[in-house]
């Protein structure tokens, strides 16, 4: 199973971040608006990515839900209709929720640099750290921590969990508040 070492934190200079990933990555970046659709399963994740263009991607994933770097083991199908799968796998097996965002995406090395507009949420960068093979979690974690660094990004900046944990817990605080 391929897997990537990954982290995830709040944005705090949008600007800052998006200079500083275009000039570490040499380009401008690359705009890809998506609907993630997250379903109940057994064990990890599993999310329908819409790229809302009638193309879409499968993806199941399992990753430890805390801040830092860690390690991230997935699995990705393409699909031509992700609008009926969602349907199909909404009615079969549940879905938890969707998340909406605009990402940029800045390739620097072998790691992908998301810079992330999530609707309901705001400013987020991922950082993913493709592994090589016979590449150590170790090299793909101090390889997280050099980005990091590069980019200014602080370790209290960092989150745990997933867009859709962060976007269930505000509504959920919402919700007792009335």
């Amino acid at each position: 199973m391929p897997s990537n070492v990954e982290i995830k934190a709040a944005v705090r200079n949008l600007q800052h971040l998006m200079r500083r990933a275009g000039e570490l990555s040499g380009s401008g970046g690359t705009i890809i608006r998506q609907q993630d659709t997250f379903f109940t399963a057994q064990t990890g994740r599993l999310k329908l990515r819409n790229f809302m263009d009638g193309k879409g991607q499968l993806i199941f994933y399992e990753r430890p839900d805390m801040d830092g770097p860690k390690l991230s083991n997935y699995s990705i199908s393409p699909t031509s209709d992700p609008e009926g799968l969602t349907k199909v796998l909404t009615d079969s097996l549940g879905m938890v929720g969707q998340v909406t965002k605009e990402r940029h995406l800045f390739m620097v090395g072998q790691t992908r640099v998301h810079v992330d507009t999530v609707e309901g949420l705001g400013n987020f960068m991922e950082l993913e750290v493709v592994m090589k093979e016979g590449q150590s979690t170790e090299e793909g974690v101090s390889i997280a921590n050099k980005l990091m660094e590069e980019l200014g990004v602080k370790s209290e900046d960092l989150i745990e969990g997933a867009y859709m944990d962060l976007l269930l817990a505000k509504l959920k605080t919402q919700n007792g508040h009335k």
